[in-house]
């Protein structure tokens, strides 16, 4: 069994490889080939975080499963919210055939995600980049989205000020230059491409305040009752999902529009994988508005543990026991 810490994920799965193994994973999911219940989430009430369990099998690859808390507490503790582990065993065998920080293979799927879905959707010269949010998301973000659109400008927001200075001057050091926002509107405005990375539990960006011919990257929202676009600005836009049956049981963003009315199920143009398949059309026209909500899928995090831990045993990384 290989053991993986966080960094030997990070030295074993460098984002553009992370690109096309997620666009392999979204295929296969949307083709059928992949098993996956609706993740089991814990949330007790005497406890402030959650844990999630995800478990798959992908046809050609084997199962695994990721489990993941949720622990919001952890920023102020310098930690990541996200702790957890990825696990994934022999195909052949069924023996536990490794272990991988959970936190970092989620942080680098989740933005190679949003890359292939900016890939799909967003317009060939969009590069005017907002995220919402500072955090480790937000920055594998920057660098997921700068591999797929020149990216000639990007502006950050963030509840906390010295957060947001602090994405700003890390950026630097890739010398990216990056704005500060004081508000979300005043981030998102003109941008076309949007990122929002936050937990945030009410709506970040209103009716209008995405530009035409925007493509948004709705990731921070996970689970019900977190939400960070309103209804309305959800109905606007051209819908895609990663899986329609976890939209529409597992996101506010998307049920919210839909039980009050601006939106139908049918609304819902495709899961990203169906357009990857040509199943789904993508954008349509130039000034139209596509947002992409990601929850993220057990296929991603077994798909991105089983390449890991190849690359990772080839290039003699991690504590095998």
């Amino acid at each position: 069994m290989l053991i993986l810490d966080g960094e030997a994920v990070r030295a074993s799965y460098p984002m553009t490889e992370a690109i096309s193994v997620m666009t392999e994973a979204l295929r296969a999911f949307s083709s059928g080939k992949v098993t996956q219940p609706l993740r089991s989430v814990l949330a007790p009430p005497s406890e402030e975080g959650v844990f999630a369990m995800m478990p798959c099998h992908a046809e050609g690859l084997g199962y695994g499963f990721k489990a993941i808390m949720h622990n919001p507490g952890n920023e102020a503790r310098g930690l990541s919210t996200h702790i957890g582990m990825v696990t994934v065993f022999d195909p052949e065998t069924g023996e536990l055939s490794a272990v991988l920080d959970g936190s970092a293979v989620t942080a680098i799927r989740t933005a190679a995600v949003s890359a292939v879905a900016t890939r799909e959707l967003a317009r060939a010269d969009a590069g005017d980049l907002a995220i919402l949010g500072s955090g480790t998301q937000a920055r594998t973000h920057l660098e997921a989205v700068r591999l797929v659109r020149d990216v000639h400008r990007v502006r950050v927001w963030s509840r906390t000020a010295e957060r947001a200075r602090d994405f700003r001057d890390w950026a630097a050091a890739l010398d990216v230059a990056v704005e500060v926002a004081a508000t979300p509107e005043e981030a998102v405005r003109g941008a076309d491409l949007v990122c929002t990375t936050t937990a945030s539990r009410v709506p970040l960006i209103g009716a209008g305040a995405l530009s035409p011919g925007a493509h948004v990257n709705a990731v921070g929202a996970s689970v019900r009752g977190a939400r960070e676009l309103a209804p309305a600005a959800v109905a606007g836009c051209a819908v895609f999902v990663d899986s329609r049956e976890s939209a529409l049981n597992e996101s506010s963003d998307i049920c919210d529009p839909i039980d009050a009315g601006l939106m139908d199920e049918k609304d819902i143009r495709g899961e990203i994988g169906e357009v990857l398949l040509g199943t789904a059309r993508g954008r349509t026209e130039p000034k139209e508005i596509t947002l992409f909500k990601s929850l993220g899928l057990a296929v991603e995090d077994v798909a991105s543990g089983f390449s890991i831990a190849a690359r990772a045993r080839k290039g003699g990384i991690g504590v095998a026991v």
